[in-house]
């Protein structure tokens, strides 16, 4: 909590204007019973009526005051409180952007957006409590007691003979509290993470008629969360009550025992009548104390998933001598490069050398979990290897800033991501400064300008999220367009054409061999038509590269390739020119 309140730091010059405003309002509250016992002990005097303006008219002026304070002291704790919450957002999310890949993939989106959300909104809410109920609460306390004490001290000490009984129940139901607050956001986080596949996937929930056990999926773990909330509040309201009870049972004690003092004429009828309103305002803090503390409780929840990724160590940094890349040539070097992604796991990769031109384009082929896409990961810098290294035009990445690595470099993957933004917003997102005239361009380039020309509000049409209202092929072509238009000396096609159909794959094999054109490119595909052409082809097997060659010259060789090759035509074209012509007719 000490750590949660340095937080709060940027905004101490409010903070201390609040506290001033809370003591205000703790001394005109303090004072109110004093004007009641006043009027009442006035009342069998001569100067009745004057006594009672008096004391009416001071009511009046401290209500004003007491109000004007409290108005002024909820906007300065609302600023407060936002600008808070607008900091602890600036620094999570930051954080979020720099998370380790495995992060990501083992919270999911869902889990990592609700356990923020409801993690930052407790955390917020722990620290509004504490500096702004809890400084005024104590300072009542005191000012209170002391006045109790002035006023019969006999009194005063049988009242604060039942002040730490709420105390004692908050302490009491606290730790379960605790407990029941992690369950509830650990069911949360794994319920809307489960809601948010389920939205992604929706076309695979229809497709296999799931709507119906999705949604009682949904609304029967949604049922058991609800419970562990209802029996918290039956555990809450039994506090509650107790903590009431304790209240009246305090009252009660006062009233007979200033009551036996008035008859035997040791305490006036003003004095306990005063005595009841510091009773009844004593309690009230004590209670909010005790609320605090269940609020502290809950809130530590939230600060554990909160500081869980403030402390969350970046899987890579930058050497604190990296240098921008500048004048990029495009030449890659992969130097003894062996690679896991846990202590346990199995290698990927085992020993990858490999020298790749400028201007060269290498095709990569392979089995499924071979090591090509960790391959180009490590090349992007995502990970570094656990041996070896990878130098960009004789500079190894690891003495690179990534930012400006990365900046090097496009991508154009299989599963072609559109934001929920325009036509326009997509193809620009790598450079958001280019002109409309460098937009269309790179559209034209990509063989995209005539669909999104045919769009309802051209460039500026909403593509619906993840580019839903396109197609495949059309989504795929602006996402080459967005590389284009980041011109990079180093380009990755990633299965970039695996999931089209034919006529689509054409217009996209077409943009994708202009944006190759003068660039250093890594083609990863297991459709061999962005194959055939490439300078060099490489088959990784086992985390190894085992092939080595052009087209011509692997299938000669007679290996993985060449079967690979063999199993696609299935036997549909017998002679291997015939086949490498048909390739090149398509590419």
């Amino acid at each position: 909590m000490r750590r949660a309140l340095k937080l709060a730091f940027p905004f101490r010059k409010a903070v201390l204007g609040i506290l001033l405003l809370t003591l205000l309002v703790a001394v005109i509250n303090a004072i109110e019973p004093l004007v009641l016992r006043y009027i009442f002990d006035n009342l069998t005097t001569h100067q009745l009526m004057r006594s009672l303006m008096i004391g009416i008219g001071g009511l009046v002026g401290l209500g004003i005051f007491r109000e004007i304070a409290t108005a002024f002291s909820n906007q300065m704790t609302w600023h407060c409180r936002l600008g808070l919450h607008y900091n602890l957002l600036d620094s999570t999310v930051e954080r979020l952007h720099r998370m380790p890949l495995s992060f990501h993939r083992k919270e999911g989106v869902g889990a990592i957006m609700t356990k923020l959300d409801r993690s930052i909104q407790g955390f917020v809410g722990a620290v509004s409590q504490i500096l702004f109920n809890i400084f005024p609460a104590v300072l009542y306390l005191l000012i209170s007691l002391v006045i109790m004490f002035y006023l019969n001290w006999k009194l005063a000490l049988l009242v604060l003979a039942f002040l730490p009984l709420p105390a004692a129940i908050a302490a009491f139901a606290g730790p379960e509290q605790n407990r029941r607050e992690r369950r509830l956001l650990d069911r949360w986080s794994r319920i809307y993470s489960r809601f948010n596949e389920v939205l992604s996937g929706i076309v695979t929930v229809r497709s296999f008629s799931m709507e119906e056990a999705e949604k009682r999926r949904f609304l029967e773990d949604v049922h058991e969360a609800n419970q562990i909330v209802v029996r918290g509040v039956g555990i809450d309201a039994g506090v509650g009550a107790a903590t009431n009870l304790v209240v009246t049972a305090a009252r009660i004690a006062a009233v007979a025992f200033g009551g036996m003092l008035i008859v035997q004429g040791k305490l006036t009828v003003g004095t306990l009548i005063a005595f009841l309103g510091y009773v009844g305002g004593l309690f009230g803090p004590v209670q909010g104390l005790t609320g605090i503390y269940q609020t502290i409780q809950k809130a530590y929840v939230s600060l554990d998933e909160i500081f869980s990724i403030l402390d969350e160590q970046e899987h890579l940094g930058d050497a604190i001598n990296a240098r921008e890349v500048i004048h990029v040539q495009g030449e890659v070097i992969f130097k003894g490069v062996h690679f896991r992604y846990e202590e346990a796991s199995r290698p990927l990769l085992r020993g990858i050398d490999l020298v790749v031109k400028s201007g060269e384009t290498l095709a990569i082929v392979g089995p499924s979990g071979s090591g090509k896409t960790t391959l180009m990961a490590l090349l992007m810098r995502f990970y570094d290897p656990d041996e070896g290294a990878i130098y960009l035009d004789g500079e190894d990445l690891r003495k690179l800033k990534q930012r400006s690595l990365r900046t090097n470099i496009g991508t154009v993957l299989q599963d072609p991501l559109l934001f929920n933004d325009t036509v326009r917003n997509n193809i620009a997102y790598g450079r958001p400064e280019a002109s409309l005239a460098e937009i269309e361009a790179a559209a034209k380039a990509a063989n995209a300008h005539d669909f999104i020309s045919h769009l309802p509000e051209g460039y500026e049409t909403m593509v619906g999220e993840r580019g839903s209202r396109l197609s495949v092929g059309e989504r795929q072509r602006i996402t080459i367009a967005r590389a284009l238009i980041k011109n990079p000396p180093i380009l990755v096609l990633d299965e970039a054409t695996s999931s089209l159909d034919a006529e689509s794959e054409a217009l996209v094999q077409e943009a994708l061999n202009r944006l190759m054109k003068e660039r250093t490119t890594f083609v990863i595909a297991h459709r061999l038509s962005t194959v055939v052409n490439a300078n060099r082809i490489i088959v990784l097997k086992h985390g190894l590269v085992v092939e080595s060659g052009t087209h011509a010259e692997l299938m000669k060789l007679g290996g993985y390739y060449a079967a690979l090759v063999k199993r696609q035509t299935g036997g549909l074209i017998h002679n291997e020119g015939e086949w490498s012509q048909s390739l090149a007719t398509k590419t």
